[in-house]
């Protein structure tokens, strides 16, 4: 790991510090809920626009595409504009695309979830690197924060929904809450671009992972964790309730699932940060993660809360691990960003498939039995990524390698 840790840029400067938490935590809030709340208002949506299942189903999988297409572009907005610049577009264009989503025209809210879809990616690479930037004594604790806030928000664009709608009548008043949400965050981030040595590099230099070994097992892990979340969270509710459980079980069983998370999603990257390695780390995901899907396989009505909470566990566990090791398998800032940048677009382009794998599965072979097996062959594959990335060996980038 890193042998010279640098020294925050708001040592001493105790107020500057908790507004620069702020900004990081307020900016991961807004990193799911803009897009998760149209899932509960599907039917008022879908009303609202006269269009097919499949056609509002873009609504929820061209972001995952935007995340691997735009994800890879980070480090070069980096090397042209200071990261807290970057945040702040971000932020904005978070607001503008969930605007988009509320007019009655399908074409425009194609484009709002474009827009929407590619800010969130920005951010996602973005703000690994600005916490070892600004808080390198504390990468632990803070990418727990991040990895938490970023559960919350999800949760509350989820939860808030159905009350907001039957309160105002109107679906369009909780998804216009996220298009408010980052402009009021605006407030804490436009100080933040005063912050010195944070900023844009005088000498900008192109930092390329692509034949760095370590690198590729993050970007495995991170893709196979995604899959693994991805997969769970669109086709539980539909494996439970195929196995005899009404809705509202269902629901239950899968909202416990980002509840279970929520500690693990805290406790995980401060004991990431504080070991030589993190295999035990690796291999306790595993095995709840496992437990879980193996219980779904087996006799999913037998203890669908049991095993929700072990994927739950899982989910939370692996999502801080691949956070975690972005900031602790690299060197610096840039170095953070541009192994965020690599993991997240290809995970994220990994996790698209995930959930029409399983679903193609249950249609070829009427059950689930085949789709779950499959998930629990790609557990394996996941704990021998995090394995290697779990060494105490940073990344090295393509230019400082001498040639043999």
């Amino acid at each position: 790991m890193t042998t010279n840790t640098p020294t925050s840029p708001f040592a001493g400067r105790p107020v500057i510090a908790l507004l620069a938490i702020a900004a990081l935590m307020l900016a991961a809030a807004n990193l799911r809920g803009g897009l998760v709340v149209v899932g509960p208002l599907v039917m008022e949506i879908r009303a609202a626009l006269d269009i097919s299942a499949s056609a509002f189903s873009l609504l929820t999988t061209l972001p995952l595409i935007c995340f691997g297409v735009m994800s890879i572009c980070v480090p070069w907005f980096t090397r042209r504009w200071a990261p807290q610049w970057i945040a702040i577009v971000g932020l904005m264009v978070i607001s503008l695309g969930v605007g988009l989503r509320l007019v009655d025209n399908y074409p425009l809210v194609i484009v709002g979830t474009l827009l929407l879809g590619s800010a969130i990616a920005v951010l996602n690479v973005l703000i690994p690197g600005l916490v070892k930037a600004f808080f390198p004594n504390s990468v632990g604790l803070m990418t727990g924060l991040y990895s938490v806030t970023l559960s919350l928000g999800a949760g509350l664009g989820v939860y808030l929904a159905i009350p907001l709608l039957e309160q105002f009548d109107n679906w369009r008043v909780p998804v216009a809450m996220w298009a408010i949400f980052p402009l009021f965050c605006l407030l804490f981030w436009l100080p933040m671009v005063r912050v010195k040595g944070v900023g844009r590099p005088a000498n900008p230099v192109r930092i390329s992972l692509w034949k760095d070994k370590i690198a590729w097992s993050i970007t495995l892990y991170m893709g196979l964790q995604s899959f693994y979340f991805y997969s769970v969270a669109t086709w539980l509710p539909k494996i439970l309730i195929e196995n005899g459980l009404d809705a509202h079980q269902a629901g239950t069983a899968t909202a416990l699932i980002n509840l279970v998370s929520i500690p693990f999603n805290l406790i995980v990257p401060i004991l990431a940060a504080k070991m030589t390695n993190q295999r035990v780390l690796v291999f306790g995901t595993f095995v709840v993660s496992f437990t879980g899907i193996v219980g779904l396989w087996w006799q999913p009505d037998a203890a669908p809360l049991l095993w929700a909470s072990f994927i739950g566990m899982g989910c939370g566990s692996s999502l801080s691990l691949a956070l975690s090791f972005f900031v602790l398998r690299a060197n610096n800032t840039a170095q953070a960003t541009a192994l965020s940048a690599m993991a997240q677009s290809i995970g994220y382009l990994l996790a698209a498939l995930g959930p029409v794998s399983l679903g193609l599965l249950r249609d070829i072979n009427g059950h689930w039995q085949w789709a779950l097996l499959l998930m629990l062959a790609l557990q394996f594959g996941q704990v021998a990524a995090g394995w290697s990335a779990a060494r105490a060996i940073n990344v090295v980038p393509d230019q400082d390698r001498t040639s043999a």
